[in-house]
């Protein structure tokens, strides 16, 4: 076996084990809400979640493809541990938020190490690309998730306002059922995505694909189980904090917030085939839906630190990686 495929086979692998720390890592992005409200038991909203992530990955590939024109990576063994720095960089930030059951973003955590480890290596980086498909998504779609959520959390309140309050929970319990199903859905349509377009990449620089327009069908097999396996076997600390720390949710309020992140998903994946934060949206949504209470109830404090982790994922990741590059290089023949 020649050290190049040894590289590509490295790639994939690594790649794959970021999508299982993905999996786990936002495993609280689809299912937080519903078990912090009891619509459904732990393992049961786990399991549901693995199998939706599933079907999410093979319903698009826009997004795959925005994520491997990130960076032009200069082909042969070079390319490939730019990659390989890219993506270690992005494990890195992801385990470490995970420690602290900080939920960042392991989509920004990706590009950030791409582009770290693409600046260290004096690479293309595709800064156009970068803000359109990024940057302006990175801020305008918290925005969008937190006003929407609101709105539709105010039109659920007075829609409700003379019902039975018990029989009124019972009920959004069950909703919930569907609307975390959804949440599942996106989440596997942008994350296990995002995965395929790193390997793709490298399986262009490795001179074992021309370009990177398709997905062989094992990419997209491979990205769907890693993600999903990483969901089922869960997030717990960062659990914790969506579901319990930021405000304490209702069933009605559960089912607003992760309605709302269903659709902005759905929106950026289909339309504008950009890579967005199913943590940044799910996370705005429940400030949302909490600001309805009054505003004193959203924990500011703790929404304040999980912003900070926000800001620093890209140039953190990016930083990660670009050091890991530079120790990759001292390895002969790199």
């Amino acid at each position: 076996m020649t050290a190049q495929l040894g590289l590509v086979i490295a790639v994939v692998a690594i790649a794959f084990a970021f999508d299982y720390t993905n999996g786990f890592h936002d495993a609280a992005n689809a299912i937080a809400t519903s078990i912090s409200t009891r619509a459904l038991t732990p393992r049961v909203a786990l399991a549901m979640a693995a199998v939706f992530n599933l079907v999410g990955s093979f319903l698009g590939q826009g997004v795959a493809k925005t994520v491997s024109d990130t960076i032009k990576a200069p082909g042969g063994n070079h390319g490939l541990v730019i990659i390989v720095a890219g993506l270690l960089g992005a494990i890195a930030w992801n385990l470490t938020t995970w420690y602290f059951g900080l939920p960042s973003s392991s989509s920004h955590a990706l590009i950030g190490g791409l582009i770290g480890a693409g600046l260290a290596s004096a690479s293309e980086v595709h800064w156009a690309k970068v803000i359109e498909k990024v940057a302006i998504p990175m801020v305008v779609s918290p925005i969008i998730g937190f006003a929407v959520a609101y709105l539709l959390m105010l039109a659920i309140l007075w829609g409700f306002r003379r019902r039975n309050f018990h029989r009124t929970n019972r009920g959004f319990r069950i909703a919930q059922t569907a609307s975390a199903a959804a949440m599942s859905l996106g989440h596997g349509l942008q994350d296990a995505q995002k995965t395929m377009g790193v390997i793709v990449l490298a399986l262009v620089a490795g001179g074992y694909q021309s370009n990177a327009k398709t997905i062989p069908a094992w990419v997209v097999i491979g990205a769907a189980t890693a993600i999903s396996l990483g969901t089922y076997s869960g997030g717990w600390r960062i659990m914790r904090t969506l579901g319990r720390r930021v405000i304490e949710l209702d069933p009605a309020r559960g089912f607003a917030a992760e309605t709302t992140a269903a659709a902005v998903l759905y929106t950026t994946a289909f339309i504008f085939k950009a890579p967005i934060s199913t943590t940044h949206t799910i996370t705005s949504a429940i400030m949302g839906v909490g600001a309805t209470k009054r505003l004193s109830a959203v924990r500011w404090g703790v929404a304040r630190s999980i912003v900070a982790a926000w800001v620093l994922t890209i140039p953190a990741a990016g930083l990660a990686a670009a050091l890991v590059y530079t120790l990759l290089r001292l390895i002969p023949g790199s």
